[in-house]
């Protein structure tokens, strides 16, 4: 996780300063990158995010650090700063930034939240486990499994789901639950990639308005080409056999299916509120909510008479597991959902957003700018985004670009949103997919396990860039040059 760090780094130790004077009160920020106060802010973020990468070891929420260097560096902007009313509007636009995704990714997590509280992917899980699927048949299927889920569950949860499905069946296969997971991370990235619910770099992408909703679809086929490429070279290595059938059946609870559909319906409103009224999507990921809460109360009230009719059943087949498992259930609760969504996320989200916004203020942004797409051009940049992704987290790596807005053109605005997205499978620590499964499969899945698939994953990148400026170039698919 050691990401965006090194672009702000190399950008105040290498950038010379008539490089810093670009257009500075035309470009909306303030010409400070060679100033103390510029370095103390990058200093600052820097130190930030080495905390941040420490978190295991300190036993420390990312989100701590990256809250209190957001603070001192929106501090030494204040001080910097001639002009109070400009720094409050610079302040106030990454904050409503923030606020459009924040309030987006909690009903998204809420939804997700009720959904395993309903047992939905505990019964996905449970049924893959009893089919009793061969080794090589398990790989494939988690991997095309975690491509197709990911776009609407998002890349992290779809990571943890495929991930439980292998440690139980495979059990003691150290080396093909590696694998497995190695393949589950770069198909659950590259299946984020080509969807705005499939990961947040995605969903900035599609909120600042550089992509178009049905326009990520473009990115369908680069996507299918990085999943596919380093699993094809992988299947070679995955052992013959079969892991012995596990009997387990699990029933989802009342409202599962229904929640689902409210989750698809929500995503479809906030798709069409967005294309055809020009709302942003967080309009329609709210009114989502609503959905969920009305429905929750439907839950709760019939829930008394739902009770007594299966407990009648129950009891005339005297199955006594049954009654005691009706004598266990509690109403449904949104805001239990709403309290379990991912707050430590949420709020190191709005550490990076505000850290990187206040470094962007001070000039920094449009120094990377110059020195990435003015320098090595929009394809070599967007190339190098990627690789740098997986490194750095992508989510401050995407935020920082859309904050520098460069003149690309849409086939390159395409180009670095899928190399963001995929570009963190190189590296375990590159994506929250990877970092997420090395603590679930701890033990089986390490950073050198990874590792030693990166040269197959690296060719799937290329394989992928590649397939992106074909379609471009070659078919017409859209403008990749401008």
């Amino acid at each position: 996780m050691l990401r965006s760090l090194f672009i702000f780094v190399a950008a105040a130790l290498l950038s010379a300063p008539a490089l810093a004077n670009v257009s500075a009160e035309a470009a909306g920020h303030l010409n400070a990158t060679t100033t103390l106060i510029g370095y103390l802010a990058v200093f600052v973020f820097a130190i930030a995010y080495l905390v941040v990468v420490a978190e295991e070891k300190l036993e420390l929420r990312k989100s701590k650090p990256m809250l209190i260097g957001a603070g001192i560096i929106w501090v030494l902007v204040g001080i910097a700063s001639n002009d109070p009313e400009a720094t409050k509007s610079a302040f106030s636009g990454n904050f409503l930034e923030f606020s459009e995704l924040m309030l987006f990714l909690l009903v998204a997590m809420t939804y997700i939240s009720a959904m395993e509280e309903r047992r939905v992917f505990e019964a996905l899980r449970a049924w893959m486990v009893r089919k009793g699927f061969s080794y090589q048949t398990l790989f494939w299927l988690t991997g095309i499994l975690s491509f197709f889920i990911s776009p609407v569950a998002d890349n992290l949860t779809t990571a943890l789901l495929m991930c439980a499905v292998v440690l139980k069946v495979a059990e003691g296969q150290d080396r093909f639950i590696a694998m497995c997971c190695v393949n589950i991370v770069v198909a659950a990235n590259a299946g984020g990639a080509f969807s705005p619910f499939g990961d947040i770099t995605t969903l900035m992408v599609w909120q600042a308005g550089k992509v178009e909703f049905l326009e990520f679809f473009d990115l369908f086929l680069p996507a299918v080409v990085n999943f596919t490429v380093p699993a094809l070279v992988m299947s070679f290595f995955v052992p013959k056999g079969k892991p012995a059938s596990i009997s387990e059946k699990v029933v989802t609870k009342r409202g599962a299916k229904r929640i689902v559909a409210f989750f698809l319906l929500t995503i479809i409103t906030a798709v069409c509120g967005h294309q055809f009224l020009g709302l942003p999507p967080v309009f329609g990921m709210m009114v989502g909510l609503g959905y969920l809460q009305f429905f929750g109360y439907f839950l709760r009230m019939s829930l008394p008479s739902s009770l007594a009719k299966k407990r009648t059943a129950a009891e005339q087949k005297a199955d006594q597991q049954q009654l005691r498992y009706l004598g266990s259930v509690v109403p449904f609760d949104i805001f239990k959902n709403v309290a379990r969504a991912e707050w430590d996320t949420l709020l190191f989200f709005y550490g990076v957003v505000m850290c990187v916004g206040g470094l962007g203020y001070l000039g920094y942004l449009q120094l990377v700018s110059v020195m990435l797409f003015d320098g090595l051009g929009a394809t070599w940049a967007a190339f190098g985004i990627g690789i740098i992704s997986a490194i750095v987290d992508n989510i401050p790596v995407m935020f920082a670009v859309l904050q520098m807005d460069p003149s690309i053109s849409h086939g390159h605005w395409l180009l670095v949103t899928l190399a963001a997205g995929v570009g963190g499978s190189l590296l375990s620590i590159g994506s929250a997919a990877g970092v997420a499964l090395m603590g679930a499969a701890r033990g089986h899945y390490t950073f050198m396990s990874h590792l030693r698939w990166a040269p197959v994953i690296f060719l799937g990148y290329i394989a992928s860039v590649l397939t992106h400026l074909w379609l471009g170039d070659i078919l017409g698919v859209f403008d990749i040059y401008g």
